[in-house]
């Protein structure tokens, strides 16, 4: 299954900053906001709000939540033409979307577009009867809820879109409209889809034969047209944890993994990062989840962005233009708008698989991922909220939840194993994000005290013992996030009797010293992607670092072996060089 390039990249969504008021403009606002400050995006999802939709003709006096909107066109409506008005389409394709596609990537040098769209077209369907979209022989449906989702939600059963109904595309005809639809935004330069609302479909089976054959017919569908239309496998699945959506898709590589950022319900910012962290255990088994936008001037921002970036998912905001972070976004995105991302899906740690964070007022949640030399491992504080069952919503059932201390260890890294060689005897350097750096003994403990909301990012290295008692572990760029992630490759050269041995050990081979066991000095070379404080555990203080061979200026701290070195900014794909002599 091929992973969407937007996953390497950082993005901006247009949902939280607009809702479906976005425009064309708007866009614009927000891609230059972000670039202005540092951290330019590099793709961009735009949300609900640019989709040509209207109202059943009985509605037009309904009260505004109760109002049901349908998609009309598969076109784009007014507010993303060139000089377009409310009402009218525009043939010339080079006037609608097309020309903010154009914007974004040539004047603001977005690698990926992304638009949104409901597995049904919209929410309420594809308007039964409307011109131009009689083809896809869009019939009224009406959901049918199951007990047990209604024991959860029982507003369910009176929502507007249960009682109202929704427009159902045929399902013969479904290929047709997702790939009308897909061509269509492709041909405008569009590289991929949010397809959401896809839960819909196990409520409308139906006279169709049932909620099984509905949904194959339409992932199906949907499979084959992001194939044909989007060669980068641009997909991106929302609302989709029903099982039958789940198994049923064979192509998409990313589903959200929770419910919504909520950047106005305090409530829910605890629950977002546990529900992720356990959803992960069975969705990243064969997919990569996503854990959402999130607004980067907030006060659970910091709590997000580390979860984040541990998360192996794409990083992308909802932040209105003007209203930004940038230095909590500098610990998540280079220069370029490339981002530091882990291997594998951030899941909880083995120790928490059968706790509770939210709710057992005692445990941490402990989050580990894996890159190429260390590992990362986060440890948050999300207890005070969860789901009621008698109040059927998310609440505080703690209001005061205390402060938690737990610990950590290597060992927390599931996998930490790999990065090391087959001779690690266990021992790691352990850097917080806070700042400090301890050398850990195998199986040995370091405690961690957190309040609610509070989190700490830890990148964990294996120690590589170079021989008469000096030690390495690169740690990274250690003012991001995830400092390991910028390490793309290390390799360890030991000397003897300053001559080069006969072999020269790189990290993952085993090579015996000399017969004679004399050690006098060792080199390591390493390979940095981005640029800041670049830091490493040594046991002893350099001879020497270089930078693409040059002489450079060093910081070392004897007390904790902290080595540290700055890289500045490099062109887009330049990779440092770094050399360090001990």
């Amino acid at each position: 299954m091929q992973m969407p390039g937007i996953v390497d990249w950082f993005g901006w969504c247009t949902w939280d900053a607009f809702y479906t008021a976005v425009s064309a403009e708007g866009v614009e606002q927000g891609l230059k906001s972000l670039s202005e400050g540092g951290t330019p995006p590099r793709f961009v999802i735009i949300d609900d709000g640019w989709q040509s939709v209207g109202m059943d003709q009985r509605q037009e006096d309904a009260p505004e939540k109760e109002l049901i909107r349908r998609l009309t066109h598969i076109k784009e409506n007014h507010k993303f033409q060139k000089d377009g008005k409310e009402g009218e389409q525009q043939e010339d394709p080079a006037l609608g979307i097309q020309h903010v596609v154009r914007m974004a990537k040539e004047k603001h040098h977005l690698k990926y577009v992304y638009v949104w769209h409901a597995i049904t077209g919209y929410w309420g369907g594809v308007k039964p009867g409307v011109s131009g979209m009689e083809h896809y022989d869009s019939k009224m449906k009406y959901p049918v809820i199951s007990p047990g989702v209604l024991n959860h939600e029982p507003g369910m059963q009176t929502d507007n879109l249960t009682t109202e109904g929704l427009g159902l595309v045929n399902p013969k005809k479904v290929f047709q409209f997702y790939n009308e639809l897909h061509s269509y935004l492709a041909a405008a330069g569009i590289d991929g889809v949010k397809v959401d609302v896809q839960c819909i479909l196990e409520t409308l089976g139906a006279g169709l034969g049932g909620r099984v054959a509905l949904t194959t017919q339409y992932h199906k569908a949907l499979d084959a047209s992001v194939a044909s239309n989007f060669p980068d496998n641009g997909c991106i699945a929302c609302m989709s944890h029903n099982t039958d959506a789940l198994y049923c898709s064979r192509q998409t590589a990313i589903v959200r993994a929770s419910d919504d950022f909520f950047p106005r319900e305090p409530v829910s910012h605890t629950i977002h990062i546990a529900s992720v962290a356990y959803n992960s255990v069975f969705l990243g088994e064969f997919m990569q989840p996503d854990w959402d936008m999130f607004h980067s001037l907030h006060p659970a921002a910091e709590y997000h962005a580390a979860a984040r970036a541990i998360g192996g998912c794409p990083i992308y905001v909802s932040d209105k233009p003007g209203h930004h972070n940038f230095e909590l976004l500098r610990k998540l995105v280079l220069p370029d708008g490339s981002i530091l991302r882990p291997r594998l899906p951030g899941r909880p740690t083995s120790d928490c698989l059968f706790n509770d964070p939210n709710r057992d007022g005692k445990s941490l949640l402990k989050i580990w991922n894996m890159n190429k030399y260390t590992g990362v491992l986060g440890v948050f504080n999300c207890q005070g909220a969860s789901w009621s069952n008698i109040d059927k919503k998310n609440v505080f059932h703690d209001k005061n939840p205390g402060t938690l201390t737990g610990s950590v260890r290597a060992q927390d890294v599931h996998l930490l194993a790999e990065a090391a060689e087959d001779d690690w005897d266990g021992d790691s350097a352990i850097f917080s994000h806070s700042g400090e750096l301890v050398r850990l003994l195998k199986h040995a403990l370091l405690p961690v005290t957190l309040k609610v909301l509070e989190k700490e990012i830890y990148t964990v290295s294996p120690i590589k013992g170079l021989g008469t008692g000096v030690s390495f572990a690169p740690l990274g760029l250690i003012d991001m996030f995830n400092a390991g992630g910028a390490i793309r490759n290390l390799e360890y050269q030991i000397h003897q009797d300053s001559q080069f041995s006969e072999a020269t050990e790189i990290l993952g081979m085993s090579t015996s010293p000399s017969e004679s066991g004399k050690v006098k000095t060792a080199t390591v070379k390493l390979t940095v992607h981005g640029c800041g404080r670049f830091g490493a555990y040594s046991s002893i203080r350099p001879r020497k670092c270089s930078i693409e061979s040059s002489t450079c200026d060093f910081s070392y701290d004897p007390d904790s072996g902290l080595l540290g070195l700055v890289l500045e900014t490099p062109v887009e794909g330049q990779l440092w060089n770094v050399t360090v002599e001990l």
